[in-house]
């Protein structure tokens, strides 16, 4: 397994840790960075991973402040199946800040496989849920026909309406703030 170097970021929707390897970002989650008994005590990861991971924190908090819309990283797409990497590709690709797309629409902007057809949207769902990089790979911005839909990260669908509202996707409620979900 690829050694990561991992910190964490607080947020107006809780802490997020987030992993780097070498190659890029590789997970951002909810809460503290998996840290197995056997890890407590290892090194710290390379340097070129520290500099990515540092540039990640950077990007998120600009982001969470309102003053990044765009992230510009490298992504560690290594632990991602071949599906997987390619559903969450299209969506980093043609899903913009502040637009949202069903998970059926995203289904068919993926494509065809060699039987001719597109993934379910039910397999795009929970590609979704298995997303290792939220936020960053905003499968926030997929939503059902019919209304939200799920989230898997933080509180869960709470967290999806915060970030869809900061974006601007979804209109702000009354009682909304910037600290409105704060840990």
């Amino acid at each position: 397994m690829t050694e990561l170097a991992w910190a964490t970021l607080g947020t107006p929707v809780g802490r997020l840790s987030v992993g780097c390897s070498q190659a890029g970002l590789s997970q951002i989650r909810f809460g503290g960075p998996p840290v197995p008994a056997w890890a407590q005590h290892a090194t710290a990861a390379p340097g070129e991973a520290a500099e990515l991971r540092d540039a990640a924190l950077a990007q998120l908090a600009e982001y969470f402040s309102g003053k990044r819309r765009r992230f510009d990283l490298f992504i560690d797409w290594s632990a991602t199946a071949s599906l997987q990497q390619q559903v969450l590709r299209t969506l980093v690709e043609s899903v913009g800040y502040g637009e949202t797309v069903s998970y059926g629409a995203l289904a068919r902007r993926v494509g065809h496989d060699s039987f001719g057809a597109s993934p379910p949207a039910r397999a795009v769902g929970q590609i979704m849920g298995s997303n290792p990089i939220p936020v960053v790979v905003p499968c926030h911005r997929v939503v059902a026909a019919d209304g939200l839909g799920g989230y898997s990260g933080g509180t869960g669908p709470e967290v999806k309406r915060w970030l869809l509202t900061l974006e601007g996707a979804l209109p702000p409620t009354l009682d909304w703030d910037a600290a409105s979900l704060r840990a």
